[in-house]
C-alpha cells in the first residue's frame, strides 16, 4: 500500500500517459487489467522516494574499499541508534547503495509548522535538511530550537509569509528549526543555510551534503549505469552533448583515468560552470567545458587551426553521450507535475535536432548512447525507431552492464530491439517501503535485486555508427 497519494499530474498528461501506457500492443501481450495495474503502480510509485541512495565512488581518487569504510563510519554517526549497511553494487564496482528507511508511520505531528515548496520538500524525502529558500511558511509563534512539522505544498498554493496554512499539504517529517520565524522572513532573502535540520524525516536517508565530497557523487542508479554502457576508453575523444551538472561527465572521465578528452556542453553558461567546478572538485584534468547549443555544434565547412572548442568538425569523436533534455517524468520523488501535455510534447524535436548532430559528429565505428529521465514512448523508443529510420548507419547494440527492463512495447519495435534497449520502471516494484526489521532479513543478492528495480524511471539506447553514409 503506498504512503502518499499517486502523482498528481494535469488532466490532458493523465489521459496522454494513460494512453501510452495502455496501447494495443501492450494490451495483447499483458491484458488490460496487468497493463492498467503496471500504470497504477508507476503512478504510486513515482510520487515515493528510491529504495536506496545511490553514491559513485570517485576511483580517480581512493579505492571504493576505502571510501565504502569511511561512508560507513558517517553514517553511523548520523544514524547512532539503526545499523544500516552500505552496500557495493556487483555489475557496478564504483557504485555503493545505502537503504532508505521508510515510511515512518508512527512519528507524532508536532503543533508548530512549517511549510516548504514541492522542490525543497523532494529532496527532504532523499535526505537533505530544509534550506531557508525552501520555506514559504512557519507558524506565527516558532523559536529557533523548537520542534517543527514540516510539509510539502505539493500544489504551490501556499503564499509566502503566512502564518497559517489550510491547503494540500503532505507530511514529510519532524525536524528542529534553526531560526525563529523572524529570522526567516524578515530577511532581505539572503539567508542560505539550514533554515530546519531534519531530526525524524518519513524517509530515513543519510545526508550528504558535503560529505567526502571529492570521493563521492551522488548519483541515481541509472544515472551511473549510462557512462558503463558507453565505455569510454582511456585515450578517447568523448562528447557528453549535454553535460551539466557534470555528474556523467566527471564519471566517464574517471572510468577513462583521466586519460583522454572529455568535451562536454551546456547551452546555459551557470550550468558549465558548475561542470567545471565538479570536475575541479574530483580533480580531472582531461574535461573541457564550454558554453554551446547542442544543435549548432557541429562546424560548416573547415574548422580554423587551433580551435579547441565547438563547433566540431563532422565524424571527430569516438563516443558520443546524449543525455538528452527530457520531460523528466521519471524523477523521484514528484508528487506533482504541473506541465502541461504541449510542454511535455515539446521535446521530441529538440531530441530529434541534437540526435541528428550527434550522429554527424561521431565516428564510424563509434558509439553513441542516448538516455532521457522520463518514461514517455514518444522520447524513447519511438525515438529509437525513427533513428533506425532515418540513419541507415546505425546499429542497436547491446549493453553491459543490463540491469534495467526491456524497452516497452507500443511503437512496431521488434521484439529482439526491445531487449536490446533498457529501461528503468520502477512500476515493477511490489513492496512499498523498508524498515529495520525486514532490512536484517533480506539477502544482500535481494537488496541489489530491488535497487535495480526502485529507481527512477529511465531509459538507455545503445547505437554503433556502420559508416559514414
Amino acid at each position: 500500500m503506498s504512503f502518499f497519494s499517486k502523482i498528481l499530474l494535469q488532466p490532458e498528461v493523465e489521459e496522454y500517459l494513460g494512453n501510452v501506457f495502455r496501447n494495443k500492443e501492450l494490451i495483447s501481450a499483458l491484458g488490460t487489467l496487468e497493463a492498467e495495474r503496471k500504470y497504477e503502480s508507476l503512478l504510486n510509485c513515482l510520487s515515493h522516494p528510491p529504495a536506496f541512495t545511490t553514491v559513485r565512488v570517485n576511483t580517480h581518487l581512493a579505492s571504493v574499499k576505502e571510501v565504502k569504510n569511511l561512508l560507513f563510519e558517517e553514517i553511523h554517526k548520523q544514524f547512532k541508534d539503526l545499523s544500516v549497511p552500505v552496500l557495493q553494487h556487483p555489475e557496478l564496482q564504483d557504485i555503493l547503495l545505502i537503504p532508505v528507511i521508510g515510511p515512518r508511520k508512527d512519528l507524532q505531528k508536532q503543533s508548530s509548522e512549517v511549510i516548504v515548496g514541492a522542490q525543497c520538500g523532494n529532496s527532504v524525502l532523499r535526505g537533505a535538511h530544509v534550506f531557508v529558500p525552501g520555506i514559504i511558511s512557519a507558524s506565527k509563534f516558532m523559536k529557533a530550537g523548537d520542534v517543527v512539522s514540516v510539509y510539502s505544498d505539493i500544489e504551490g498554493k501556499c503564499k509566502r509569509g503566512a502564518k497559517e496554512f489550510l491547503g494540500t499539504k503532505v507530511f514529510i517529517g519532524n525536524g528542529i528549526s534553526e531560526l525563529s520565524r523572524s529570522e526567516i522572513f524578515s530577511s532581505s532573502g539572503s539567508l542560505k543555510g539550514i533554515g530546519v535540520r531534519m531530526t525524524d524525516p518519513v524517509y530515513r536517508s543519510p545526508s550528504l551534503d558535503n560529505v567526502l565530497s571529492s570521493y563521492l557523487f551522488l548519483q541515481n542508479l541509472p544515472s551511473a549505469v549510462v557512462s558503463h554502457v558507453l565505455n569510454p576508453q582511456p585515450g578517447e575523444r568523448i562528447l557528453d552533448m549535454c553535460g551539466a551538472p557534470g555528474g556523467k561527465t566527471t564519471h566517464l572521465a574517471t572510468l577513462m583515468h583521466d586519460q583522454g578528452e572529455v568535451i562536454a556542453m551546456d547551452k546555459i553558461a551557470n550550468k558549465v560552470k558548475k561542470i567545471k567546478q565538479n570536475a575541479a572538485l574530483l580533480q580531472l584534468n582531461c574535461i573541457k567545458a564550454f558554453c554551446c547549443d547542442g544543435t549548432k555544434a557541429l562546424a560548416i565547412g573547415k574548422k580554423e587551426d587551433g580551435q579547441e572548442g565547438p563547433p566540431f568538425s563532422a565524424e571527430s569523436f569516438d563516443r558520443i553521450l546524449l543525455d538528452v533534455p527530457c520531460s523528466g517524468m521519471g524523477q523521484r520523488p514528484n508528487m506533482a507535475y504541473f506541465w502541461t501535455l504541449k510542454e511535455v510534447m515539446s521535446y521530441q524535436p529538440l531530441q530529434r535536432k541534437l540526435f541528428s548532430t550527434a550522429v554527424k559528429l561521431l565516428k564510424p565505428g563509434g558509439t553513441l548512447v542516448y538516455s532521457t529521465c522520463t518514461i514517455t514512448l514518444s522520447e524513447n523508443e519511438e525515438q529509437v525507431a525513427w533513428a533506425l529510420e532515418t540513419f541507415p548507419c546505425l546499429q542497436l547494440q547491446s549493453q553491459e552492464p543490463h540491469i534495467g527492463g526491456e524497452g516497452m512495447m507500443g511503437t512496431g519495435l521488434s521484439l529482439d530491439q526491445l531487449k536490446l534497449l533498457q529501461r528503468f520502471d520502477p512500476s515493477c516494484v511490489t513492496s512499498r517501503g523498508m524498515d529495520i526489521k525486514s532490512l536484517q532479513d533480506s539477502r544482500e543478492e535481494d537488496l541489489i535485486l530491488l535497487a535495480n528495480k526502485d529507481c527512477i524511471g529511465f531509459f538507455i539506447a545503445k547505437f554503433i555508427k556502420l559508416n559514414s553514409k
